[in-house]
């Protein structure tokens, strides 16, 4: 919206009738046909007034559950640029995000070795490839990504994953799921933009707070987190997010769990 001067309001009346031109365009107009502009005061705007203009916009995303203040945290899988997440964590987690990627729109390709435990969430579903695709390890075909049709890969590929034929890229986002730490792990949480930690063992608490410069009150509650609660952090920034099932998730899915 252009400001002007607090003494000038904007006002748009409609144009005189043109010479050779019926009143019947005047009508339409007047029936919905064009637009006569502002027609009251109310419609006008003082640039003194133009600052208090504000939309309440926030991040835009995958809502994987609340932080710490009761608010709701965002992962933002839809992106222009390559975008890779490492999840040490639990089935149950992984599956959410998925589910709730299809929620806002997102096409998911899971890569996975449990082609079972995926197929069944994809049947339950009922809603097709377009919406939830399961492939074997290095089977996963290009996606076809777009800015119209955003992609996240999930690859479920065990303790010590290949690397994907089909990789993060504009609109394309691929989040890695680890059950535990592995050999594979600091390679992986040196490429991934966003990490996330559920429950590990001390001595794992140890290598991942070393390999993510955490500090020692992080490392010591690594061991301790509830199910279903995750810590996610990314460059400096941390945060822990508890993720609470719907009733339609805990129908497909049952209770939070790290174990699987």
């Amino acid at each position: 919206m252009m400001a002007v001067p607090p003494t000038t309001p904007v006002r748009v009346s409609s144009a005189a009738p043109v010479s050779g031109v019926g009143n019947g365009i005047r009508t339409a107009l007047r029936c919905g046909f064009g637009l006569l502009g502002p027609r009251h005061g109310r419609h006008t705007l003082p640039s003194v007034d133009v600052d208090a203009l504000a939309l309440p916009i926030g991040d835009d995303g995958v809502v994987i559950g609340v932080d710490a203040q009761g608010q709701p945290a965002v992962l933002g899988v839809s992106r222009p640029t390559p975008y890779d997440v490492l999840l040490i964590g639990g089935l149950w987690t992984a599956q959410v995000i998925a589910l709730r990627a299809v929620a806002i729109g997102t096409r998911v390709a899971v890569e996975t070795g449990r082609a079972g435990a995926w197929g069944q969430l994809v049947q339950a579903l009922g809603v097709g490839p377009s919406g939830m695709a399961v492939h074997d390890v290095g089977r996963v075909p290009p996606q076809g990504a777009s800015a119209g049709s955003a992609v996240l890969v999930v690859r479920d590929c065990g303790m010590r994953p290949p690397r994907g034929r089909v990789v993060a890229g504009p609109w394309q986002s691929v989040l890695t799921v680890l059950p535990y730490l592995s050999p594979v792990a600091p390679r992986l949480m040196r490429q991934a933009r966003l990490v996330g930690v559920q429950r590990v063992s001390p001595d794992e608490a140890v290598q991942i707070g070393r390999s993510l410069g955490l500090p020692q009150e992080d490392v010591d509650s690594l061991p301790t987190l509830a199910d279903g609660v995750t810590l996610w952090c990314a460059d400096r920034d941390r945060q822990y997010v508890m993720t609470r099932a719907t009733d339609a998730e805990t129908g497909l899915l049952g209770t939070a769990r790290r174990m699987d």
